[in-house]
């Protein structure tokens, strides 16, 4: 189902192009442990001595547990702290300095704070010298600084201000602070009276400085609307205090938020600060009906009085019919939005302009148009569109990418002309690009010629880093071609800072130097940068120094009737192995969406399932981002056979090729990964020992009226047709049809011994499917475990709830592999 995960952090990552990447080297060496297990078990642990708890009676043994496992669940997690305490990058920015050699960057870090169950985020600096011949020195600051209940940080263009969020809890107030390169300028406290929290969320978040860093424009949430007031006596008609003692609140009407983890969200709206007085404006002029987020300054005027803002406005009438229905919108590229131009709420009164006059910029024959970002000079608007998505109700689908020239005189018109840099790829031939999967472009993404711009994307089961002229349209892959996958963190002049990462490998800083001109006869080497900030511990190292990486491509097997010639290429694999692979047991993941991606990038928690002694096959079925548009869209209307014969297929083919054993494997998966998973253990009931279901779409029956993404349901099992059968009240017929196509159809002839986690407060794939599944295999006397997690969402993805998942995935598995 369509994902809202952020991979580095989710138990399940559904969208892994959203995160570092990396791949890895060919050679390895692990643990001599593993190349043939002991007698006694099928797996072994390679921690089982690194301590033993003290023996519990049965009355003190904790609620789930037994006996046998509780020194399993002991080791287990100590290894598990090792991944779950290792750092990670969230941003970066880099700044030039008067010398051309030198230029400053800002490392923005997060570590897991289990006790706290949140992420200590800190800020590392570095002076980076940079001789010319391609060499290059970065000198960090001693210690990190910890930024404690920071919601997020800005720099200014000039890189010597720095805008700091402080979101306040429940009614407190959220506070900005500017700070310049010593202490803090300003602080201006933001009561609710104004508006909520600032959206820091990467899809409505928009924080944009003005060129001359006076003015901030952000995306906040609306002033609470005014409620009915009661007293003992009934009805007051003059409201109350919140603080008065003989009267309350009522709830008033009811009105819809944006769906999954945007819970009290109602309408993102735009405000603007004076940074000098401390004013804070709303822009005025925008219908209720938009949501609006990702805004930006556009370039002056040429009078140099009226600023004008740019931004991306979703509206809320996008049920069936167009009636008002705020369909889930985290990670759902299907929604239309548009991009707007109005002018700034601070401008020269004494002029007479309507600063409420809202415009239209991409309404003809564009139905989607997000991320803008202005060129250097500029002359271009530069945005991306996922009309693919759109247009077939794919939730996430092959982007492509446009320009608008902006008027020379700074004032933006209705009728710009769109035209097109990157159009959509359908059927990519191997090897070649094929089409763009990008989640988003840096605050300042350009390099010093001003037309080429540098953006991460998925490049089949990889993250690549592009470079993109503008005026041309050429497309060059910058980072190195193979198994690693990158993921760009800033630019540095016309140097590159980025991670690389595989599975099993964790992340790290590289820098890339242009050795040649732009463009795409450019060249680019890499080096790797010594650095504090993603160490892992030496028993880590150690756990992972053996194991191989390789990108399976997986022949397609017929029926190729009414097939694309898209849908007839090879999908891939990624096969991470364990030396002596054939003689360990194989974890079969299967990431959700369906139309996401597995990349081969660095995921905690499978490199910890990895250092278990497990091999790793992730399957990127057809309908997978990064394989051209015709691939993804065989899929619609064929869910729950297509997607489960591609997995199985790709199982059959390594069999086959001797490199895992056909009798021991196991699958996990979440969302629509939970969805193929419990198809599996269904239709291929005698081919798995375990398995591990996240927030399944179990029943689609039961879930087309209750998620918050329904139109998903009939796009999935229908087709492109589904959008036209779409309704609130599904017929008798199409409710037939869906729990036909549903995991719990093939029920009855499930074997397998499933593990559950599902998280209460979902609204993806809300808990109740996963609980009646879970009873009806009870009722039919199936071995199953369910994990609920009162606080989570569909991700799962709280430190806690990470961290208890993945220790009882890996114990349930090491368990069932044992017997």
């Amino acid at each position: 189902m369509a994902s809202v995960l952020s991979p580095s952090h989710s138990i399940i990552s559904h969208y892994s192009s959203l995160r570092h990447c990396c791949s890895f080297p060919r050679t390895f060496s692990f643990l001599r442990l593993f190349s043939k297990p002991p007698r006694a078990s099928l797996i072994s642990s390679p921690i089982s001595t690194m301590g033993s708890s003290d023996t519990l009676s049965e009355k003190d043994m904790p609620l789930g547990l037994d006996a046998s496992t509780v020194e399993e669940y002991s080791s287990q997690s100590k290894l598990l702290l090792e991944f779950t305490k290792m750092p990670t990058v969230d941003k970066a920015w880099a700044f030039k300095s008067d010398n051309d050699n030198t230029s400053k960057a800002m490392f923005l870090v997060s570590q897991t704070n289990l006790l706290a169950n949140k992420r200590r985020k800190s800020i590392l600096s570095t002076h980076i010298s940079n001789s010319g011949d391609q060499t290059v020195e970065f000198q960090w600051s001693p210690f990190p600084i910890e930024i404690t209940g920071v919601s997020t940080v800005v720099p200014s263009p000039s890189g010597l201000k720095l805008l700091v969020v402080r979101n306040g809890e429940s009614e407190s107030p959220t506070k900005l602070e500017i700070w310049n390169q010593c202490q803090v300028e300003k602080e201006i406290n933001v009561p609710q009276s104004v508006h909520g929290s600032i959206y820091t969320d990467a899809w409505f978040e928009g924080i944009s400085w003005n060129k001359e860093e006076t003015l901030i424009a952000y995306v906040a949430e609306e002033p609470p609307l005014p409620k009915p007031s009661f007293t003992g006596s009934g009805f007051s008609k003059k409201g109350s205090n919140e603080k008065d003692s003989d009267s309350w609140k009522g709830q008033g009407d009811w009105e819809e938020e944006w769906g999954e983890t945007y819970f009290k969200k109602r309408r993102p709206t735009l405000f603007v600060v004076d940074i000098s007085s401390g004013e804070i404006r709303a822009v005025e002029g925008i219908s209720r009906t938009l949501s609006t987020g990702q805004v930006v300054w556009a370039p002056h005027s040429s009078n140099g009085t009226t600023s004008y803002l740019v931004f991306v406005g979703w509206s809320s009438e996008n049920g069936f019919q167009k009636t008002p229905r705020k369909l889930g919108i985290k990670y759902c590229y299907n929604r239309p939005c548009s991009l707007y131009a109005i002018p700034s709420p601070f401008q020269n009164e004494s002029k007479n302009e309507d600063i409420s006059t809202v415009m239209e910029l991409t309404r003809h024959g564009l139905s989607s148009a997000f991320f803008p970002v202005f060129s250097p000079d500029g002359n271009y608007l530069v945005f991306l569109s996922a009309k693919s998505a759109v247009d077939s109700g794919a939730h996430g689908a092959t982007c492509s990418l446009h320009k608008i020239e902006w008027p020379s005189d700074g004032v933006p018109k209705p009728e710009l002309t769109i035209s097109d840099v990157v159009p959509v790829v359908m059927c990519p031939n191997e090897e070649s690009f094929p089409g763009l999967y990008c989640s988003g472009f840096l605050s300042n993404p350009w390099l010093s010629d001003g037309s080429t711009i540098v953006v991460s994307s998925v490049w089949r089961s990889r993250d690549a880093i592009l470079s993109i002229n503008i005026l041309s349209g050429e497309v060059s892959q910058v980072s190195p071609d193979s198994d690693y996958s990158w993921d760009l963190l800033s630019l540095d002049g016309d140097n590159i800072i980025a991670v690389s990462s595989c599975i099993i490998d964790p992340p790290k800083v590289k820098y890339g130097h242009c050795t040649a001109k732009l463009g795409q006869s450019s060249r680019w080497t890499w080096v790797e940068v010594s650095n504090p900030l993603l160490t892992c511990s030496d028993k880590i190292k150690s756990f992972l120094s053996e194991r191989n990486i390789n990108i399976l491509k997986v022949p397609v097997t017929g029926p190729f009737d009414g097939l694309s010639s898209g849908a007839k290429n090879p999908y891939e694999a990624i096969f991470a192995s364990c030396e002596e692979s054939a003689s360990h047991p194989t974890i079969l993941v299967l990431h959700g969406g369906p139309h996401s991606v597995f990349t081969s990038s660095y995921y905690k928690s499978y490199a910890f399932l990895s250092s278990l002694g497990f091999n790793i096959l992730m399957v990127n079925y057809r309908g997978s981002l990064g394989f051209g548009e015709e691939a993804l869209q065989s899929l619609p209307g064929n869910i729950g056979s297509q997607d489960v014969n591609d997995v199985l297929a790709a199982l059959d083919y390594i069999i086959e090729k001797g490199l895992i054993d056909a009798n021991k494997v196991a699958v996990v998966g979440g969302s629509h990964g939970g969805f193929l998973t419990t198809h599996l253990i269904g239709q291929a009931p005698d081919r798995f020992v375990a398995a591990v279901a996240l927030n399944p779409v179990c029943n689609l029956s039961l879930v087309v009226g209750t998620t918050d993404i329904p139109d998903w349901v009939y796009f999935e099992s229908c087709g492109k047709e589904g959008n036209n059968y779409f309704s609130e009240s599904p017929s008798v017929e199409y409710l037939s049809l869906f729990y036909q196509k549903s995991p719990i159809s093939h029920l009855p002839k499930v074997k397998t011994p499933v593990l559950f986690l599902l998280g209460a407060q979902d609204l993806r794939v809300p808990i109740s499917n996963g609980l009646q599944y879970v009873r009806a295999l009870r009722e039919r006397g199936g071995e199953v475990k369910v994990i609920v997690f009162p606080e989570d969402d569909h991700g799962i993805d709280r430190p806690q709830s990470f961290f208890e998942g993945f220790l009882n995935i890996g114990v349930w598995f090491k368990k069932h592999f044992n017997k």
